[in-house]
């Protein structure tokens, strides 16, 4: 049993991922690729209808119908999301002996990393993991978590990215950087964005009203 993981969140982008496996399970996985910006090839005989809509729209590529080592080459990580185990462990013996990062869904022995929950809110991305020993515990925690992290994380941190990069560059001294970034933090701004979504029916970018009171409260915390 896997225990005790390090936890990193790697950067896939333009990264070569392979998927052997169409079913559901598959399609979650080839979703949360493309959310990170992957090069996915999937192996299968057979594929979901969103899978095949996704080979025709050439935002993934088909690598075959079965699976074959060399489809393993350049890759970055492989995924196994298939019901026969014989498959399973070829994928993982392959990628073992290449030090490719390999899941086997519903594997553990055959695993080098595992997929936890996510919960995404833009930049914020809270995962939840068990160590692969209760993924329906992983899921329940994640969404108990939903209803306390809402879009308006999404916004504040896009904020607070523009924020950074204008402290950074205006602001020589790091104790002084680091007090605005708790000022920040600290203040009613994450709310009045949460209040700001609320009154829209379709969400969209933060009013100027609003903005024009995050200044001021920026402003504020720069100068203090």
């Amino acid at each position: 049993m896997l225990e005790n993981l390090f936890p990193v969140n790697l950067n896939l982008k333009g990264r070569k991922c392979l998927v052997v496996g169409g079913g559901r399970v598959a399609e979650r996985k080839v979703n949360s690729l493309l959310q990170c910006g992957a090069e996915i090839w999937i192996a299968s005989p057979k594929l979901t209808e969103k899978l095949g809509k996704l080979i025709k729209e050439e935002r993934i590529n088909f690598a075959g119908t079965h699976y074959e080592t060399e489809y393993l080459q350049d890759c970055a990580l492989a995924i196994s999301a298939v019901d026969d185990p014989s498959v399973n462990a070829r994928v993982a013996d392959d990628c073992f002996a290449r030090n490719i990062p390999v899941n086997a869904v519903d594997d553990p022995e055959r695993c080098s990393f595992t997929v936890p929950s996510v919960l995404r809110r833009g930049s914020l991305c809270i995962t939840v993991s068990t160590d692969g020993k209760s993924p329906l515990l992983s899921r329940r925690i994640r969404e108990k978590l939903e209803s306390s992290f809402g879009p308006e994380y999404a916004e504040f941190l896009d904020l607070m990215g523009e924020i950074r990069s204008r402290v950074i560059r205006d602001v020589p001294d790091i104790e002084k950087r680091r007090r605005i970034f708790q000022c920040l933090i600290d203040s009613d701004i994450l709310e009045l964005i949460r209040r700001d979504i609320e009154k829209k029916e379709n969400g969209g970018n933060i009013s100027h009203d609003l903005r024009r009171i995050i200044e001021e409260k920026v402003a504020q915390c720069m100068s203090s």
